[in-house]
């Protein structure tokens, strides 16, 4: 059994510990614990022990500090860190202090296990130390380029972090292709892929937050690089064909304020393997013929959506019936056509109900398509688009949150001007803050924290469009009592400073 201590200022967080991970599974003991870091010291004296799990910010003496002070007398001592601040600096001197991993709370439960299982597989076989930073490298090279990707880090920000982890972007254009497979354990295909592209340094592959494999392609010059980019996929689908590898392409953008436009489009472009799942290769370029098509329906998709979210079936069906009716009547419309807007309605159902809902459900919408495909009236197309439509409404039906997650949700709406922090809520409606934590983030979708915030600064964004108060008065108004903080988080999300967002107005 590997020896674990646990340090952290928080009752309630040492609490959890001992109790979400079934320690005696992964070959691990909790020996000791303790709520500063000068305590710990002493313990760590006295008490064998492999891992050290530690807080950042304590009283009498840091997370780091002691990190610093126990590698003078256990050198081969194993930690992993835990924090409340997503922080560059902390991030920045723990991998220089070489600690294994740098969660924040609330705990994604299954991404400590994963370290713990990883931290463990190290000590059984003696890891050298630089295997081991190569793979804590790849964990928090694929979180920084995920942010980067779903728009969430500031250029700035993300340069820093870019140099810092050794990844190679000197050059202005970017190409997203993303790779998917239906037919195989992904895992191994994956890392084949990622062995095909060693010595590349202008392709750098990553898992985004689906489990798709990104490879972001980076070139000096824009029509060149975009086809030396597709030459290379078509190489690997032709290498890896039998194992139903379906890769999509975004389009060639600036790399510096445009890089997770491209991503958007190979995400878009993934969709459309529903329709064509006989293709290997689809690209956001190729597609434009079919969005023109579409809008050139002149159908108002965008009716389409708000009925959908709303739960309007009635509404919806007149909407699909009304639109496919016009549509036929026009004499130059093929049938082949009306298939096509068809199956774009249905495309456009499934993309909304993932976007809502975070998951995906494949088997929804099947039989449609099928269906669609061998439909001979009019009448027939449309009663499918509506069937459709019904089973996506149910299915958002389904998705009702659990009573106690829609209540952290009605505070945060209602008080995100407040101090929120998932112990007082815990408090308030008697769970345990680390098992809500986890519960918010399963339901939805992202943690407490990256809610919170992505949520004020969202009425900051109204407030500074809307109104003539100062930056540092919106700041505190939805809940940022450190200006300079505010101006953190705004740049995150945004990719500009609020004064300069106030001045785009």
């Amino acid at each position: 059994m590997y020896k674990v201590f646990l340090v952290d200022d928080e009752p309630f967080i040492i609490e959890g510990l001992y109790d979400i991970v079934d320690w005696s599974r992964l070959g691990m003991e909790i020996v000791g614990h303790a709520e500063n870091g000068s305590d710990a010291l002493q313990a760590l004296h006295e008490k064998p022990a492999d891992i050290l799990i530690t807080d950042i910010s304590m009283p009498q003496m840091t997370g780091l500090d002691l990190i610093r002070a126990s590698r003078e007398f256990k050198p081969d001592l194993k930690v992993i860190v835990l924090s409340g601040y997503d922080e560059f600096a902390y991030l920045k001197e723990g991998m220089a202090l070489g600690i294994e991993n740098y969660l924040l709370k609330p705990i994604n439960l299954e991404e400590f296990t994963a370290t713990l299982t990883t931290v463990r597989n190290k000590l059984d076989l003696t890891r050298t130390h630089e295997a081991f930073n190569e793979y804590s490298t790849r964990i928090l090279r694929d979180n920084v380029m995920n942010r980067w990707m779903y728009n969430q880090i500031g250029v700035q920000e993300f340069r820093e972090r870019a140099d810092l982890l050794g990844l190679n972007l000197d050059k202005p254009w970017v190409l997203v292709s993303l790779l998917r497979v239906r037919e195989a354990p992904a895992a191994d295909i994956y890392s084949r892929v990622e062995r095909e592209l060693k010595g590349i340094p202008e392709v750098i592959p990553f898992r985004d937050n689906d489990g798709d494999l990104v490879l972001l392609h980076n070139f000096e010059e824009p029509g060149r690089g975009g086809r030396e980019a597709k030459e290379l996929i078509s190489l690997l689908a032709a290498k890896l064909s039998p194992h139903r590898l379906q890769i999509s392409l975004g389009s060639v953008e600036e790399k510096e304020e445009r890089a997770f436009i491209s991503y958007e489009n190979a995400k878009k472009a993934q969709e459309y393997f529903m329709i064509s799942p006989e293709l290997g290769v689809i690209s956001h370029e190729e597609l434009k013929d079919r969005t023109e098509r579409a809008r050139a329906s002149s159908i108002d998709w965008s009716e389409s959506t708000r009925l959908l979210l709303a739960r309007d079936q009635e509404g919806l069906d007149a909407l699909i019936g009304r639109e496919l009716s016009r549509l036929g009547e026009q004499g130059a419309v093929t049938p082949a056509y009306l298939q096509e807007i068809a199956l774009e309605w249905m495309l456009r159902f499934k993309m909304e109900l993932q976007e809502v809902r975070h998951t995906e459900d494949p088997g929804l919408f099947t039989g449609g398509i099928e269906r669609i495909r061998s439909a001979d009236t009019l009448e027939e197309l449309a009663e499918i688009v509506k069937r459709t439509a019904a089973s996506a409404i149910e299915a958002l039906n389904r998705d009702v949150k659990s009573p106690v997650v829609q209540q952290v949700l009605n505070t945060i709406h209602e008080g995100y001007h407040q101090d929120l922090s998932l112990k007082t809520l815990g408090n308030t409606y008697k769970i345990h803050p680390v098992y809500l934590g986890q519960l918010f983030h399963k339901e939805v979708g992202e943690s407490f924290t990256e809610y919170v915030n992505r949520y004020r600064i969202e009425k900051a964004k109204e407030m500074l469009k809307t109104t003539h108060q100062k930056v540092h008065e919106i700041a505190r108004q939805v809940g940022y009592w450190e200006t300079g903080y505010f101006y953190k988080q705004f740049k995150r999300y945004v990719g500009i400073s609020p004064t300069e967002f106030k001045g785009l107005g």
